[in-house]
């Protein structure tokens, strides 16, 4: 067997790099491993090395308007990573499919995931629904065929019913839908011969719904890899606490923020009668908030010891499905999502397989998440109140990205983030969600007002337009993973390079988790400090950044651990979560899990420009002025002629 700090290195080739497979073949094992293993750390030591030593080398800011201008960063940049303009392939699709991005000068750096569709694709079903005239509107319920190509949005429908009853009898796809499960099938390489796919609400609901059907009281353990407080693993451990469960959580090592691997393998390995699961193993292949990545390794130790396991590959990049390893890992469960345009409208639906041989471990109960997709309904049947998810409804004229006033920003975006009550708010959720799975009423003017569209025959994958899959599936996996690299440690390096202009020399930023790696993720976790080493809250930084055209959020970090060493540093670090001038105690009823570190949250699409993490390196470098908040208070009032507090 690997040790994990193989495993940790094959993954990273594989999903980062992927210059070597997943794992070699036998015979080659013996002759090839010590060489791979050694050029690859060396190569990954070498761009560490070269990014954080060429990148403003022997350089410190200390003033925000000494920093070197867009154009000037951009030419350093591209000399120290040059392969960059390789991927200026990303650029044109993003100028021709989703100009929106330039026209609103606006930064989307608040969620992560992957679209389904692209702005032109939008503009074009708009404008071709306003070209309608109204006298051609007709009175009576006859509609004609529908054009899926002119459909990039849809509505959903509570579906009502036990997920294993679902599962083992079926239920009548739509051709709609049945077209979208195969073009998201066949992008993520899920075979339908290994899995079942249910359509939820969003993600929160996908992990809940496992949470309700699966068999607590014989299998009563819990345990989940969390750097962060994620809400739909909060509604998760709520629900299955509720059922008799155990919650148990892996812990994170103070200052890198990597997992206590002696203790989690205790978890795992813990003995148990024979033939009798221990119960549900949850891990993420990458976290959403730090960008750090998480050893394959640890499914087949969980599946080894009698753990069903669910991947949470909500975190991975758009193509690293393409070199997961699926079949050698096959988990019992697996959850994603996908919201509809980038920077435009975000909410979307979550999608959970189910292994066919897993269906055993759930039991048949009451499940409410799974929905239907309804196809967004003619322009004759457009009303003023429907547009089918929570999301599109309490924001319907609201685009993402795309704020109202400043003082207090809608964080109504797909990503782990929070709105300004602490709350957190997982991708395609409204923000007041507030750890409720999706009920029917939420969404109940769907249902009541069913679609009647005839069905059309032998409608194939190919007449529904998936513009944002197809791009990603043109571009590639290797593009998309060098891109996002580049800018990802570039924007970590240059964070680290701001220093406050005084004798103690007090740096800006902190980074949480992995700092300049070859093999992390798009995903900065961060907070900012005054001179006197201060933080300043995330939520203010958010709200500060919305009036400056970026979104960002703020997510809470938890379940970390300090060694001896770091004893001193603890009472420093560490602070309860606090919601208004109130305590707040987690859904787990423990006190350890309300305690942790507030912070910002930064995340790169697919889509990410220079332009964007050059944007955000300077607003935050703005800070670097000690009247920096107070400017803002007061131009705010200069600008509204009312006091807000900031």
């Amino acid at each position: 067997m690997q040790t994990l700090n193989e495993a940790s290195q094959t993954d990273s080739q594989c999903c980062c790099s992927c210059t070597t497979p997943f794992f070699n073949s036998p015979t080659s094992l013996h002759n090839t491993t010590s060489k791979i293993r050694n050029s690859s750390a060396e190569w990954r030591h070498s761009f560490a090395v070269t990014t954080t030593s060429s990148i403003f080398p022997n350089t410190q800011f200390t003033n925000h308007e000494s920093l070197p201008s867009l154009h000037e960063s951009f030419n350093e940049f591209t000399k120290v990573y040059p392969q960059y303009s390789e991927t200026e392939q990303v650029d044109h699709v993003r100028a021709k499919h989703y100009f929106h991005l330039s026209l609103s000068n606006q930064t989307c750096l608040d969620y992560i995931g992957i679209g389904l569709f692209s702005y032109s694709q939008l503009e074009h079903h708009e404008t071709s629904k306003s070209q309608v005239p109204s006298s051609s509107i007709p009175q009576t319920p006859q509609l004609p065929p529908p054009n899926y190509s002119d459909i990039p949005f849809f509505s959903l429908s509570c579906k009502t019913g036990s997920l294993k009853t679902l599962l083992l009898h079926g239920g009548q796809d739509s051709e709609f839908e049945a077209a979208m499960r195969k073009r998201i099938m066949c992008f993520l390489n899920i075979s339908e011969n290994d899995y079942f796919m249910v359509f939820t609400a969003n993600r929160t609901s996908a992990f809940k719904l496992v949470a309700d059907s699966y068999q607590f009281q014989t299998s009563r353990r819990l345990l989940t890899v969390y750097d962060y407080e994620s809400e739909a693993v909060e509604a998760m451990i709520s629900s299955s606490k509720k059922r008799g469960a155990r919650a148990i959580s892996a812990e994170f090592s103070w200052p890198r923020l990597r997992i206590q691997t002696t203790k989690l393998r205790k978890m795992i390995e813990r003995k148990r009668k024979k033939k009798k699961r221990k119960g549900l193993f949850v891990l993420p292949l990458s976290s959403r908030v730090t960008g750090a990545r998480y050893p394959y390794l640890w499914m087949s130790i969980a599946q080894e010891n009698g753990w069903h396991v669910l991947v949470d590959a909500c975190a991975l990049g758009p193509k690293d499905m393409d070199c997961f390893g699926l079949s050698l890992f096959q988990p019992d469960f697996l959850i994603c999502s996908f919201y509809k345009v980038f920077g435009e409208n975000p909410s979307g639906f979550g999608c959970l397989f189910i292994k066919k041989s897993a269906i055993s471990s759930l039991e048949s109960s009451s499940s409410a998440g799974i929905v239907n997709l309804v196809p967004e309904k003619q322009p004759h049947q457009l009303s003023d109140d429907s547009s089918g998810t929570d999301l599109e409804i309490k924001n319907k004229s609201l685009p993402t990205c795309l704020h109202e006033e400043k003082p207090f920003p809608l964080s109504s975006f797909s990503g782990p983030m929070q709105t300004k009550q602490s709350e957190t708010v997982e991708e395609g959720e409204p923000p007041d969600s507030k750890l409720k799975a999706p009920q029917c009423s939420e969404i109940e003017e769907v249902q009541q007002e069913p679609v009647q569209t005839p069905k059309t025959s032998n409608v194939q994958e190919s007449d529904i337009q998936f513009r944002c899959l197809d791009q990603v599936d043109s571009l590639g996996l290797i593009l998309i993973t060098n891109r996002s690299r580049y800018l990802i440690n570039w924007l970590v390096n240059s964070m680290l390079k701001l220093k406050h202009p005084n004798t103690q020399g007090v740096p800006l930023v902190k980074v949480y988790g992995p700092k300049v790696k070859f093999d992390r993720g798009p995903a900065l976790a961060f907070n900012i400090f005054d001179w006197k080493g201060e933080r300043v809250e995330p939520a203010l930084v958010q709200k500060l950044a919305d009036r400056s055209n970026i979104s960002i959020s703020y997510a809470f970090l938890h379940h970390i651990w300090f060694a001896d060493k770091y004893a001193e540093e603890k009472g420093r670090v560490l602070h309860t979560k606090v919601v208004g001038d109130q305590e707040v105690v987690t859904t787990t009823n423990k006190k350890k899990d309300s305690v942790g570190i507030s912070v910002v949250t930064a995340a790169l699409g697919f889509l990410a420009n220079f332009e964007d993490v050059y944007k955000l390196w300077a607003f935050v470098a703005r800070f670097l002025d000690a009247d920096f908040v107070e400017k803002e208070r007061w131009r705010y009032i200069a600008i509204n002629q009312k006091t807000v507090e900031v």
